[in-house]
């Protein structure tokens, strides 16, 4: 009989655990069925888009369309009026993020303009924890610099920044002024103590920041990834450590719960994507994958990984569509069963980055290609094995994955998009691409390779300059091969060669009437490095640098 009413006792407790876990509010994506009725217009963006996001579209030709319009809002206030939590929206997904329990969520299926439902099967709790206040402890000041810095600054970052050429760029006067990165991570604790990012705020150069896990503006928190991958981008202490684009804005985004992997955190990424879009961002830089998670939420399979499945790809491709350069890291799956790049690694819109050690060498956790429907993954790789950045404590530390070597990239490509304005992000990616030393031949472990600034003198003349001058780079011998286009060969021009210093080397008139020019460099020794071709006729002038091996 006692056997009997412990039994008993105990279905009736894991009944009631059951029915309360059943019953436990859960996040759900909620699609809607259209932005039929929607108040907004894509005759006037400025309802829901920054000044400089539209800036962005019409400067690289991209419309405005009603993926971009906000949701409906009398839609969203019909599903807040059954007592149902509404946490975000998505313009582009056209859907909802919710907080409800199971009962709630079937009232609202019934709902006319319901299309269909999506649980991210991510427990939430009732309540959020309190905004902490954000302290600024700015303990060093750091003047603003020019294209001034020596190798020395970088301390023991110049290599892995110098392997792209970041040292050429930086020298060419671009660090990243005028360009926006946002960030998406799993926190930033300590970015706004560290000394090395105290520019950032002296300068106004942190755009915003949001932590859309706990649904705060301050991201000033949660785990130290984040602020690990910053400070190759945007750290700023001559002598320790200079990021490849110390000089851009960032917005930093934490999209990532680093305790658990559920499907809320592609969601997550989405919202931090459309946030970055509207505030106006030009790239976005992204350390984050996802193919395997917790349970209950369902695993992607490697079928999957084909650019047009993942909550994150979709939403990756969906922000490229809009003019944004998203940079994702391929993934630290090179060594384990999984092996392939991971989801948004395999966006077609994107560029996906692998890591190398510091001889350019494949390391061996970095992600492999192709993509599921054959493309070439990574796009080109960077540095990513024993490379520096820096702890909470402000300290610089050895560090490996393909989550450094993205950012690496991220900056970069913000620094040379800086410097060539005009360009589209996705004429950027392939620009990218041209530069890498596989370019001629890309595999799916190097991608097109290690990208090089030096290697823009293959045709892209100076900023500024006028078009109609190439050179033929790398010059390996002792000719340099001047390719000239009208007007240039129809008048009388000038060639001034200097080294990056600006110090001229060799002034000559060039022959009339000739579209192909060669000079003897031999008379001149040249030493290795980059040099400046300018070429002048009148008020007309323009600039090209190649590089002597």
């Amino acid at each position: 009989m006692q056997k009997l009413l412990l039994l008993t006792l105990l279905y009736f407790c894991f009944g009631m655990l059951h029915a309360r876990q059943t019953d436990e509010p859960k996040k759900y994506l909620i699609y809607l069925a259209d932005k039929n009725n929607t108040p907004y217009s894509i005759q006037h963006p400025e309802q829901f888009l920054s000044t400089k996001s539209i800036a962005r579209r019409l400067r690289q030709q991209i419309p405005v369309t009603t993926r971009d319009l906000p949701v409906d809002p009398a839609y969203v206030q019909s599903i807040k009026s059954k007592g149902i939590e509404v946490w975000y929206t998505s313009r582009w997904f056209n859907a909802v993020v919710i907080r409800a329990t199971q009962t709630q969520l079937t009232e609202i299926n019934s709902l006319p303009f319901i299309k269909g439902t999506r649980a991210l099967n991510r427990l939430s709790s009732s309540s959020e924890k309190a905004v902490t206040s954000i302290k600024y402890d700015l303990r060093v000041t750091s003047e603003a610099t020019g294209p001034s810095l020596e190798d020395k600054d970088y301390g023991k970052t110049f290599h892995q920044a110098e392997m792209l050429g970041v040292t050429d760029l930086h020298e060419a006067g671009f660090h990243g002024e005028g360009m926006t990165i946002a960030v998406f991570d799993a926190g930033f604790p300590a970015v706004n103590s560290i000394p090395a990012f105290a520019h950032l705020f002296q300068e106004n150069r942190i755009a915003g920041t949001y932590d859309f896990v706990e649904k705060k503006k301050n991201a000033f928190s949660a785990n130290s990834h984040g602020t690990m991958v910053l400070s190759t981008m945007a750290a700023y202490a001559p002598g320790l450590m200079i990021g490849t684009a110390y000089k851009a804005n960032y917005l930093l985004l934490r999209t990532e719960d680093a305790a658990t992997e559920h499907n809320i955190e592609e969601v997550n990424w989405l919202l931090a994507a459309e946030y970055a879009d509207s505030a106006g961002a030009d790239v976005i830089n992204s350390s984050l994958g996802y193919s395997v998670f917790d349970a209950p939420s369902v695993s992607y399979t490697y079928d999957q990984m084909d650019g047009n499945t993942a909550i994150v790809t979709k939403a990756a491709d969906f922000a490229a569509a809009t003019g944004m350069l998203v940079v994702v890291s391929a993934g630290n799956e090179g060594n384990k069963a999984w092996q392939y790049v991971t989801a948004p690694a395999d966006a077609d819109s994107v560029l996906t980055v692998g890591a190398v050690d510091s001889l350019g060498t494949v390391a061996s956790f970095s992600s492999r290609g192709p993509a599921a429907d054959g493309r070439i993954k990574p796009d080109v790789v960077a540095m990513g094995a024993s490379v520096y950045v820096l702890n909470t404590a402000g300290n610089i530390v050895k560090s490996n994955g393909t989550s450094f070597s993205g950012p690496i990239m991220a900056g970069f490509a913000a620094s040379l998009w800086q410097a060539y304005q005009t360009r589209s992000n996705y004429e950027i990616i392939q620009f990218i691409r041209q530069l890498g030393h596989l370019s001629g031949a890309p595999n799916n472990t190097l991608g097109y390779g290690i990208p090089n600034y030096s290697r823009t003198v293959t045709g892209l003349p100076t900023p500024g300059s006028n078009n109609g001058v190439m050179v033929v780079n790398p010059v390996t011998g002792n000719e340099l091969v001047l390719l000239l286009s009208e007007p240039w060969t129809n008048q009388r021009a000038e060639l001034q060669l200097l080294d990056t210093t600006g110090k001229l080397i060799l002034k000559k008139q060039l022959q009339p009437n000739l579209e192909r020019q060669t000079l003897d460099l031999q008379p001149l020794a040249l030493q290795k490095g980059v040099y400046l071709c300018r070429i002048s006729s009148g008020k007309q002038i323009t600039t090209v640098r190649f590089v002597k091996l």
